[in-house]
């Protein structure tokens, strides 16, 4: 019997979702289905839970008037599990048969944005940074200089790289930004051809480190190569 709580590695998780039109990205598994109005978004929506009643935790559905996004997380741990492969399995099959067909989105692509901050004390700063933005504790990532997340689930995830001296002479914050695997380049492209520099490939295929005109940076990252041996 699977065991619908045990985590699923990333290259399960990719391996898993990405024929059904899911895409995985920051640890959870997303994808989109166009819509010609906010009529059809909440059938798609209808459709899409009442296909998992008894895992509607594990599914996330944000509506818009052209667009419907899901989102297959556990929310208890954070990361993706076998019960989410469970979710978008059952909530491909039945979005299909009700003439809805999910996409790893048009133009942009699903995504998932998150903050970081270098710190030379993490723990110090990180509980201004929580309050600040009314966030609460990543389970994925629990402890004094853990990450941060959105209780909605709207805004990005924060998180806080330890510095070991100070440094003045770039900003402290960046932007990580995960896309698709099979994405990454084209982005990658459109952010060298209008004005980005390239600073890093050495973490490739896991992240590029690029930086604007003035020197603000943005990792732009997927999950490729971030799986620890053994």
């Amino acid at each position: 019997m699977t065991n619908t709580a045990a985590p699923v590695s990333r290259p399960a998780g990719s391996a898993a979702v990405t024929d059904l039109g899911w895409r995985y990205v920051g640890h959870r598994a997303r994808s989109t289905v166009r819509v010609r109005s906010l009529a059809e978004a909440a059938r798609v929506a209808q459709v899409a839970a009442q296909a998992v009643p008894t895992l509607e935790k594990h599914l996330a559905i944000d509506l818009r008037v052209d667009q419907v996004v899901l989102t297959a997380l556990d929310p208890d741990t954070g990361v993706l599990t076998e019960a989410d492969l469970i979710v978008v399995r059952t909530v491909t099959a039945a979005l299909i048969d009700a003439g809805f067909l999910p996409v790893p989105g048009d133009g942009r692509g699903v995504q998932v944005v998150e903050l970081a901050i270098d710190a030379m004390d993490i723990p110090a700063v990180r509980p201004f940074w929580q309050a600040a933005l009314g966030y609460v504790e990543d389970p994925s990532d629990p402890g004094p200089d853990g990450s941060l997340l959105d209780p909605t689930g709207q805004g990005p995830s924060v998180w806080f790289q330890q510095m070991d001296s100070p440094r003045e002479q770039r900003n402290r914050l960046h932007l990580d930004v995960d896309v698709p695997h099979d994405q990454v380049q084209d982005r990658l492209a459109a952010t060298l051809a209008a004005g980005g520099t390239l600073l890093s490939d050495a973490h490739a295929r896991a992240f590029w480190v690029l930086a604007d005109a003035e020197g603000n940076e943005v990792c732009l990252c997927t999950w490729q190569d971030r799986e620890r041996p053994g």
